[in-house]
């Protein structure tokens, strides 16, 4: 299948339903008061859901090398991802401290879920996909308390509560279970309960994310916005990209994992942010900026990455 279809293809159901969320609240069918409740129980129960729909019992997890690694270099990358974009984002001139954290984030956060999961199943394989859910353990790690801590503005003595959220305890939960094989014992009805609420995640995230992106589509041009775009796809599509392949290289790692390592490194910044910085502190404005930035030139360079990875990679 030709790369850039594919691309496509995974990308238009991700814009379309943002789409759809942005016409529901020109619509008024979702209004602005209703928010963050949503967001609320998207944290709290339905993402929750969808960490443990997806860890618990994977086949992936059966291999001790992947279960340690990947976890590993999804949190180590994020950190280093983090500190370089946090320090570019001192040079940006942005006039607000939640601009410049919230630029650090959602640069720093790759989108590891809603385009990387399909191209996943559509290029690897179901291998390769298992492996993309254990490093995404770690990117959740990293993002509910790193990237939370930084979006708050908040040290670790002020934020503790912010870092035991609900995604992160059902990263513990899905590991102990795993780690026990208590997963033979969960009943089918919750197996399925659980199943039901974790396939919302996504939809759920995505409608919200376009009903966010219609009420501060009118600041998306501001005076530092072109500054915050350009920095943005240095970053997310250029240096961070090449980063990660360097990682995919020469790390004793699994075909699997590499594989993974380049698909990471060819994604646009991830759109969830967008939500978590209206959430936390943050300045969803300056979200808007990156995601699209990012990801309007991410349809013509994650074909080119991935070729590219995969050869650099060894693969």
């Amino acid at each position: 299948m030709n790369a850039s279809f594919t691309v496509i293809s995974a990308v238009i159901p991700v814009f379309g339903v943002i789409g759809l969320g942005l016409l529901i609240r020109k619509l008024n069918w979702l209004t602005g008061e209703a928010d963050q409740s949503l967001v609320r129980v998207n944290i709290n129960l339905l993402f929750p859901c969808l960490i443990l729909d997806s860890a618990v019992g994977n086949a992936a997890f059966s291999n001790p090398a992947n279960l340690v690694l990947a976890p590993l270099v999804g949190f180590a990358m994020l950190l280093v991802s983090l500190s370089a974009s946090y320090g570019i984002a001192q040079f940006l001139r942005l006039s607000k401290p939640a601009e410049k954290r919230t630029f650090a984030v959602t640069v720093a956060i790759q989108n590891y879920s809603y385009m990387a999961l399909p191209l996943a199943i559509l290029l690897f394989g179901a291998g390769t996909t298992g492996v993309l859910f254990l490093h995404n353990v770690g990117v959740e790690t990293g993002m509910w308390t790193l990237g939370v801590m930084m979006l708050s503005g908040a040290g670790l003595g002020r934020s503790w509560r912010n870092i035991f959220n609900a995604p992160f305890l059902a990263i513990v939960l899905a590991a102990f279970v795993n780690a026990t094989g208590a997963d033979a014992h969960v009943p089918a009805f919750l197996h399925t309960a659980i199943h039901w609420l974790g396939q919302c995640a996504i939809p759920m995230s995505l409608l919200l994310i376009g009903a966010i992106v219609s009420d501060y589509l009118r600041e998306f041009h501001s005076a530092a916005g072109w500054r915050v775009i350009g920095a943005a796809i240095l970053l997310r599509l250029a240096v961070l990209p090449m980063l990660i392949l360097l990682v995919a290289r020469f790390l004793p790692a699994s075909v699997e994992l590499k594989q993974v390592l380049v698909l990471q490194a060819a994604m646009p910044s991830a759109v969830f942010p967008i939500v978590m910085s209206s959430h936390y502190g943050g300045d969803p404005p300056t979200a808007l900026r990156v995601v699209l930035g990012t990801a309007l030139l991410g349809l013509l360079t994650i074909p080119l990455w991935i070729k590219f990875g995969m050869h650099f990679a060894g693969l």
